[in-house]
Formats: structure tokens, C-alpha cells, sequence
């Protein structure tokens, strides 16, 4: 049975997309500099802000419904063999939620246009979308040997830790580039915070589609269906 698989293929594949897909069209048309742009510098101009926009909805919205049905999942498992609390399994999936509000954030209020919001909006995406990897991570240690190999857990464990240690460079590094410009050269005053601050998002934003991956093998295991009861009303 392929159960729900295709739910995390479709996010991995989707999200890879969005960040490819806009760079090369943005390289294509030398609106920025190959070497490590930001991932919002691939979207800052039409159409790839266009292009970026659309897909980065749907990205979002495959993320609510893959993230919805891990919660489900380990929901299930923890009413058979325990292990997890409901507490933390809601608390996931609520850290889950934020990072696709910011991911949406992001994809509505370009950099060079409104760069508060963007900010907030990416910050918000990075931090939750974090925060969340590290609690499945826990939950999947909670909660092994079900649902999860031991192996897995380890994989986890690894792509969640290089995730939160690439998360302070990025955001203290943007912290101090005074700039929003889409165009930099080498000996620049801020160059090398941009570079390192640029590196690290995309080392966070690729840990956090990776770490979806590993969903693949337990969503194989159950499906998901859609239950409507009609009500009547004396």
C-alpha cells in the first residue's frame, strides 16, 4: 500500500522547486550574482517574485497537509503504544503551522519592497520551521522502536542539529548587512556577514525540505480520509 507517501514527495519536490527554479530564472536574466544570493534575492524582481509567489502557496499548503498528517499519525501510534504526550504532539504541529504562515509571509512582501514584513515573515519561517524539526526529532525518539528505526532517528537528530547551527549565523549575519542591494562584489564593507548570513539560509531552508524526506517511509504506513456527517436541526 503507498498510503500517504506522496504527501512529503510532494513537498520535498515542491519546495526544492521553488528555491531552484527561481534561481536559475534570476541568474538567467542577471538580476542577481551567482554565488550565494539570498533566497529572497531570487524573488525580488517579476517574474520571478511571480513565479515565487505561486509556488511558495502551494509549497505552504503541502506542508499544512503533510505536518497535519504526522500529527495524525503519531496521534494514532500514541493512542497503541504510548510514549508521546498529546501535549507535544499539538505543540509540533503548532510550530509547524507558524513556519508555513512565514513561508507565506515571505512569499507575499517582497525584500525591496517591504523589508519589515519580509524580515518578520522569514524569521518567523526559519525559527518555527526549526523549532519543529527538533520536535519531531524528540518525538521520534520518544517514540521508537514504533513509527520510526533507530537509524531514522539518528538522521533526524543530524539534519535537525545542522539546522539550529546554521539558524544563529544566519540571522545575527543579516543583522549587521546594511543593505537590501541584489548586487555585491568581493571587498565590500559587509560582504563576507552577507555571504555567511546567505550560506546558512540556504544550509537551513534545504535541512528543513530534507528532514520531509525521512517522512516518506512511515507515511506509507497509513492513509488519511475524510469523514462528513450530516447534521440535522429540529
Amino acid at each position: 500500500m503507498a498510503g500517504e507517501r506522496f504527501l512529503p514527495a510532494f513537498l520535498v519536490i515542491s519546495a526544492s522547486g521553488t528555491f531552484i527554479i527561481n534561481y536559475v530564472i534570476a541568474v538567467l536574466r542577471a538580476d542577481i550574482d551567482v554565488i550565494f544570493p539570498y533566497i529572497s534575492d531570487t524573488a525580488a524582481t517579476p517574474p520571478e517574485s511571480c513565479i515565487f509567489g505561486l509556488m511558495t502557496s502551494v509549497t505552504a499548503m503541502a506542508g499544512v497537509a503533510t505536518m497535519y498528517g504526522r500529527y495524525k499519525f503519531i496521534e494514532q501510534l500514541n493512542q497503541r503504544t504510548g510514549g508521546v504526550g498529546p501535549v507535544v504532539n499539538k505543540i509540533a504541529f503548532g510550530f509547524g503551522l507558524l513556519s508555513c504562515l512565514g513561508m507565506c509571509v515571505v512569499a507575499t512582501f517582497q525584500e525591496t519592497v517591504m523589508r519589515v514584513v519580509h524580515d518578520l515573515g522569514a524569521l518567523l519561517f526559519f525559527v518555527t520551521g526549526v523549532v519543529y524539526i527538533v520536535i519531531q526529532t524528540y518525538i521520534s525518539c520518544k517514540a521508537y522502536p514504533f513509527g520510526s528505526s533507530r537509524a531514522m532517528c539518528w538522521t533526524r537528530a543530524g539534519i535537525a542539529s545542522i539546522a539550529s547551527l546554521a539558524l544563529l549565523p544566519t540571522i545575527v549575519c543579516a543583522l549587521l548587512v546594511g543593505s537590501t542591494k541584489l548586487h555585491w562584489t568581493g571587498d565590500e564593507k559587509d560582504y563576507g556577514y552577507r555571504l555567511t548570513s546567505a550560506v546558512c539560509e540556504w544550509t537551513v531552508a534545504f535541512s528543513f525540505v530534507f528532514f520531509f524526506l525521512t517522512y516518506i517511509g512511515e507515511f506509507k504506513l497509513f492513509t488519511l480520509t475524510v469523514k462528513a456527517e450530516l447534521v440535522e436541526h429540529g
